[in-house]
C-alpha cells in the first residue's frame, strides 16, 4: 500500500510537471557568463520556447546555432522585435545597453524581463515607465531576483505582523573594477531593504573607501544602517541581514538561512535573563538542504532566479501569478543611488533626532 501510494504521488508530480507548457514563443538578448549560468538553465528546465538568441557578434551567433540548432541565432534585434510570435523577450547584455534595448521592446509593445540595472539613472527609469504606459507592454519587470528568494518571502510574511525597531545590514564583496559598483551590485541590498521595509530617506551617509558606503536610513516603521563596501573579498563574500523587533531577533544570511531568536520576557521592565538562567531558542524559518538534490535545494531556486523568471512567464501565458516586479517597484532604490552619488544641500550628518 505504502509503495503504490508512493509511486502515486511521483506519478502526479511528474505529470504535472510535463503539463506545463507555454503557447507563445520568446527570445533573449545577451548571452555572458550570468546568463549561461543563472538564467538559461531555468528557461531551460521550465521549457521556454526560445525562437530567437540575439548577440553583438556572428561568430558568436553561428557558435550558438551550432550549441542550441533549434533556436535562430541573430545580431538584429529588430528581426524579433518585427516577429509577431515572439510575445516576450529576457535582456541580459551589458547594463550600459540595457535602457536602449529596453526602450526599444517597450516601444514594440512586447512583454520585457530585463537585469538590472535596467538603465543607468532614475530619470532614465522615468522614461521607461513611460514608454510603458504609452505603448502598452503587458508585463515589464526587472530582474531583481533577491525580493523572489524563498526566505525573504518568508521574512516578509512575518515582519508584516512585527513591530519593527531596526535593522544592520551588510553587503560585502571584494574589488569590482568592471562597472559601476552602486548600479551593478549594490542595488541588491538597497531594493531589498525598500522591498521590505518600505519608502527609505537617508539621514547619514558616509564614504568610508573607493566604491564603499555607511548609509542610515528612515523608512516610515524602522531606521536601518548598510554597510556597502568592495573593499572586503569574493572569497568569503557576505551578505546579512539582521532585524531586531519587540518579540526578537530575525537573521537572514546569504539568502540560505533565516532564523528568528525570540527575545526573553520581562517583569516590571526587568529581563528576566538578568534574575535567573535563560535557555536562547532559535526558529530555524528557512534553510537549504545541501545534502538532498532537489530543485528547492539548488542555489538557483534559493537565490530566487527560478521563482522571478517563473513568475514573468506565467504572467506573460496570462496564467495567475502572485508577484511581478514591475519597473515603477524600483524608483526608490534608483532614487538612493541618485541622492548617494550626488548628495542634496542638506546635511546628511544630521542628528537622527
Amino acid at each position: 500500500m505504502i509503495q503504490q501510494l508512493t509511486d502515486r504521488y511521483k506519478r502526479i508530480r511528474t505529470e504535472r510537471f510535463l503539463a506545463q507548457t507555454y503557447q507563445y514563443s520568446y527570445a533573449f538578448v545577451g548571452m555572458g557568463q550570468h546568463s549561461l549560468t543563472n538564467l538559461y538553465p531555468v528557461l531551460h528546465y521550465l521549457g521556454v520556447p526560445l525562437k530567437y538568441i540575439c548577440v553583438t557578434s556572428e561568430r558568436k551567433a553561428r557558435l550558438i546555432e551550432r550549441k542550441f540548432p533549434h533556436t535562430k541565432a541573430t545580431t538584429s534585434l529588430d528581426t524579433i522585435l518585427n516577429d509577431d510570435d515572439v510575445k516576450g523577450i529576457f535582456v541580459s547584455a551589458s547594463p550600459s545597453a540595457h535602457f536602449s534595448i529596453a526602450s526599444q521592446i517597450l516601444k514594440s509593445g512586447k512583454s520585457l524581463f530585463i537585469e538590472k540595472p535596467p538603465c543607468q539613472t532614475l530619470e532614465e527609469l522615468d522614461t521607461l515607465i513611460d514608454l510603458q504606459r504609452i505603448y502598452g507592454s503587458p508585463v515589464v519587470m526587472v530582474g531583481l531576483q533577491k525580493r523572489y528568494a524563498p526566505a525573504v518571502q518568508i521574512l516578509q510574511k512575518r515582519l508584516r505582523k512585527e513591530h519593527l525597531i531596526s535593522y544592520d545590514f551588510h553587503y560585502l564583496t571584494g574589488a569590482y573594477p568592471e562597472g559601476d559598483a552602486l548600479l551593478d551590485l549594490f542595488i541588491h541590498p538597497l531594493d531589498l531593504v525598500t522591498f521590505l521595509f518600505g519608502s527609505p530617506e537617508i539621514i547619514a551617509c558616509q564614504q568610508v573607501a573607493n566604491k564603499s558606503y555607511i548609509l542610515m536610513l528612515r523608512h516610515p516603521h524602522i531606521v536601518g544602517t548598510l554597510e556597502l563596501s568592495t573593499a572586503y573579498t569574493w572569497t568569503t563574500a557576505e551578505e546579512s541581514l539582521k532585524v531586531c523587533t519587540s518579540r526578537g531577533i530575525y537573521r537572514l544570511s546569504q539568502m540560505e538561512e533565516l532564523t528568528f531568536e525570540p527575545k526573553p520576557s520581562t517583569i516590571f521592565g526587568i529581563p528576566i535573563e538578568k534574575i535567573r538562567k535563560y535557555n536562547t531558542t532559535i526558529e530555524y524559518l528557512y534553510g537549504r538542504n545541501n545534502f538532498t538534490p532537489t530543485l528547492s535545494n539548488n542555489p538557483i531556486y534559493s537565490q530566487g532566479y527560478f521563482s522571478e523568471l517563473s513568475a514573468f512567464v506565467e504572467a506573460v501565458e496570462d496564467h495567475k501569478t502572485s508577484f511581478v516586479m514591475p519597473l515603477d517597484s524600483i524608483r526608490d532604490a534608483f532614487a538612493l543611488i541618485k541622492d548617494i552619488k550626488s548628495p542634496k544641500e542638506k546635511d546628511f550628518r544630521r542628528s537622527l533626532f
